[in-house]
């Protein structure tokens, strides 16, 4: 009889591993959460044959889009403290 399967300590993007930043850690939970490179993901769709703007739209709807519960994995895009502010309307 097989042993019953092991549940993941958190839960992957699949065919993202390139991507893969490390573990998020946040308040008021003990489990960690998969963290990927925005820019990586797009990156790696774009290897696979799609634009870039084809990658954005399949990223953004099938992989941000697929909450799986509060384990999903979550997705950094690299910029400055400055950017980010500037880019979410803040800082007037």
């Amino acid at each position: 009889m097989d042993p019953e399967p092991k549940e993941e300590p958190f839960l992957v993007a699949d065919n993202l591993e390139s991507a893969f930043l490390g573990l998020m850690f946040h308040f008021n939970t003990l489990e960690p959460v998969a963290c990927y490179d925005y820019e990586r993901v797009i990156q790696t769709f774009m290897a696979d044959g799609m634009t870039e703007e084809e990658a954005i739209e399949f990223f953004e709807f099938n992989v941000i889009g697929a909450y799986a519960g509060p384990r999903t994995p979550c997705f950094v895009q690299r910029m400055s403290l400055e950017e980010a502010i500037e880019r979410e309307g803040g800082g007037d």
